[in-house]
């Protein structure tokens, strides 16, 4: 695989099969200008903010995986599928490619298109936020959910795919407007009292990974998130594939020996879609060169799937 290739969309065809037996490689098409509606994919071929954060790089290969896992699966009521091609970066310009990103994501919205973010280190995510500001300038009702283990509030002399959510955060603060921002997955063992410090100084609301492991810790996450839920007037969703079990997910750069199970996650993803306030979408650090049978394509794909499906309700 190379980023710097166009996906070819291709698959199975069920030729001989009656009735309707259509897949996403059938159904997915080159976004335009005049692609309206729908979900319109953008890949972030991307993992300079991962090299810089001294992670494991492979994660610019993401899109291509993830569209590959995505191009057998059955369309089951999905919108219109648009795909907007990726977004690369040229030697370490990771700034340009963010912006580029934006620049996407602000395009499907202006199109009532929503972009679903196919990563790709997370520094993606501060390019969609770039995005969604740009279409909506007045972020002061802006929820922004990250499933995640990581934080993501790291003070860098550059930024990485540790500081997304921090830039966020002094964004909102240069203009006067508040910073909601909740994660769900957090790990004690992967963040650093530094990092739980800023969390509480910028009012950051957390859930830990060990106390989503239940139905009981579930519902407490999710009574406050359907509160959070109501007050916002958008919402952002992006999700690090590393808050899943590493078992269930092994292709990214810091598998997580607890984790969030998939099926919790699941259900915390449809509480977010089912508010009807999605703007924007993401999955990020899918690394296929670190990935077990694709297995954490295929989770990204079903996740990427259930966000797609979403929009026909």
């Amino acid at each position: 695989m190379n980023p710097n290739t166009p996906f070819e969309w291709r698959g199975r065809v069920d030729a001989e099969e009656t009735g309707v037996s259509t897949r996403w490689h059938q159904h997915v098409r080159p976004a335009a200008a005049d692609s309206r509606g729908g979900v319109t994919l953008i890949g972030f071929a991307v993992d300079e903010g991962v090299r810089r954060n001294a992670g494991r790089t492979g994660a610019a290969l993401g899109p291509q995986a993830l569209r590959g896992a995505l191009a057998n699966l059955s369309v089951l009521g999905e919108p219109a599928l648009w795909d907007a091609g990726d977004v690369t970066c040229e030697g370490n310009a990771l700034e340009a490619a963010q912006t580029q990103l934006g620049e996407r994501v602000a395009g499907a919205m202006a199109r009532d298109s929503l972009p679903l973010g196919l990563g790709g280190g997370h520094e993606m995510a501060w390019g969609t936020f770039q995005g969604i500001v740009k279409a909506h300038p007045d972020a002061s009702r802006l929820l922004v959910v990250n499933l995640d283990a990581h934080f993501d509030l790291r003070v860098a002399a550059q930024a990485n795919s540790g500081t997304p959510f921090h830039q966020m955060h002094d964004w909102c603060t240069e203009r006067g407007q508040a910073f909601n921002y909740r994660v769900f997955g957090i790990s004690r063992f992967a963040n650093t009292q530094a990092l739980f410090d800023r969390a509480h100084a910028m009012g950051v609301r957390y859930w830990l990974d060990d106390s989503l492991q239940d139905a009981n810790g579930l519902r407490d996450a999710q009574q406050a998130l359907a509160i959070d839920l109501a007050r916002s007037d958008a919402v952002y969703l992006t999700v690090c594939l590393d808050v899943l079990p590493g078992a269930q997910a092994p292709g990214v750069s810091a598998p997580a020996p607890l984790g969030v199970p998939l099926a919790q996650v699941e259900r915390l993803i449809d509480q977010v879609l089912g508010s009807g306030r999605v703007v924007a979408a993401d999955i990020a650090e899918l690394n296929p060169s670190l990935d077990r049978d694709g297995l954490t394509a295929r989770v990204a794909a079903r996740l990427a799937a259930r966000i797609a499906r979403s929009r026909t309700t």
